[in-house]
């Protein structure tokens, strides 16, 4: 406990003094058996934090080669306890999922033998039966006549793969199918192992960029960002890194699923941040607002993903950084998404939703988001989320060490907020 509680704190500090104390920690931390799984977590989250923000190349190797360690870590231990999305993904473990189709193919045409129907976790496997029954002759026979049919034993004896049923059903029946398929992850592809490999990385030598440091007025005038526009082949490889960063954690966007691979675009957004967005396939855009979304990488690591809906000159947007990173320089992240946004879309007027805010999704209460965004300069559209707003906020100037409660933090969660820039 004492080593995870230096490393957590040793992360945060700079200079040569405290490098040289967090390699040492590394490599103390590489050679130590933990036990229980509370623990190994805890190791993994702080390792990886480490590894997209590190201080220098060294370190960057050492929480890699730490990070390394993990299949074999696991090797013993319940792993359910490691299935909860905001762990889930790490080397050793697999992830199991009624995947949508697309997102099934997608792994499947990659892994292949790894991908498998989780019968354990199939409560409903009662719909395969006129699937498979017309799938495979001889089980017509049971079928018809049988009121129990052992669908699990039909599919093993047949030998087929879910390559195989997903070449025979339609995207909506497999769906409407919901079966869960069990991902096998290699390290490499995990969440212990997934880079994006930008090449050069950038190598912290000082405190984070804190959010009072932030101006979204100042970053909207500072110089454009360049963005590019990807070749198929470097697209196809960027969406298939998206798919499995998102499936290793149960995530799945609209636009994930139905990527237009013609408008795959890479800015730079410098501190080795690099953010990949697209808009969704045409037969799949929405029929009033236009679709982006993207993931953006830190040093290779895949730390968080946007999804935005836009429609005459505003957008609205969703921002979510992942539980693990949310340490470092979140908020000018998000300032520098939202440039590129607006440069590259035209808008002039940003919304929140209020479910990013905490508005039935306690991840938000508990993470404050609503003053992450109130502190950017995002203003209430309802008059009395307003009110109640200013009151908070003359109350904190008065008591700096106050903290809106979590009933407070629900009331200001009840509407939106936006941020409209100067033209």
């Amino acid at each position: 406990m004492r080593l995870l509680d230096e490393l957590q704190r040793q992360k945060g500090d700079f200079g040569k003094a405290a490098e040289q104390r967090l390699v040492e920690l590394l490599e103390r931390a590489e050679d130590t058996h933990l036990r229980r799984s509370q623990d190994l977590m805890r190791l993994h989250e702080t390792a990886l934090f480490v590894r997209a923000f590190p201080q220098s190349a060294r370190v960057a190797r050492l929480a890699d080669r730490l990070l390394s360690t993990f299949a074999e870590r696991l090797y013993s231990l319940d792993l359910d306890a490691f299935d909860d999305p905001t762990i889930s993904g790490i080397a050793g473990t697999a992830v199991s999922s009624n995947f949508s189709y697309e997102f099934a193919r997608s792994l499947v045409t990659r892994h292949g033998p790894a991908v498998a129907i989780d019968w354990e976790n199939y409560d409903r496997s009662d719909r395969l039966g006129p699937v498979l029954a017309e799938l495979l002759p001889n089980a017509l026979e049971e079928y018809a006549v049988e009121p129990y049919v052992d669908w699990r034993r039909w599919w093993e004896n047949s030998g087929h793969s879910v390559r195989w049923l997903l070449d025979r059903v339609d995207p909506r029946t497999y769906d409407l199918l919901e079966i869960p398929l069990r991902w096998q992850m290699s390290p490499e592809r995990s969440r212990s192992g997934l880079r994006m490999e930008r090449g050069e990385r950038f190598y912290h030598r000082g405190p984070f960029i804190k959010r009072n440091d932030v101006s979204l007025e100042a970053e909207f005038a500072s110089p454009r960002i360049q963005v590019r526009r990807l070749g198929a082949p470097t697209a196809r490889w960027v969406l298939a890194t998206i798919v499995d960063a998102s499936a290793a954690r149960y995530r799945e966007l609209w636009g994930f699923v139905h990527p237009d691979i013609g408008t795959v675009s890479h800015a730079d957004l410098g501190h080795g941040v690099d953010l990949y967005f697209f808009r969704v396939a045409p037969k799949h855009r929405l029929p009033i607002r236009d679709y982006h979304c993207g993931m953006f990488f830190t040093n290779d690591v895949p730390t968080g993903y946007v999804e935005t809906m836009s429609r005459k000159g505003r957008m609205e947007i969703g921002f979510n950084l992942y539980y693990t990173f949310r340490e470092g320089e979140t908020a000018w992240v998000f300032a520098r998404i939202l440039k590129v946004l607006r440069q590259e879309v035209g808008v002039h007027s940003f919304s929140i939703d209020p479910y990013q805010l905490g508005r039935n999704n306690e991840e938000g209460i508990d993470s404050g988001a609503f003053w992450f965004y109130r502190k950017l300069g995002f203003a209430p559209v309802l008059e009395k989320i307003a009110k109640l707003a200013a009151r908070e906020e003359a109350r904190i100037a008065k008591q700096p060490m106050y903290r809106s409660s979590k009933a407070v933090l629900r009331r200001l969660a009840a509407g939106p907020l936006v941020y409209d820039a100067a033209s």
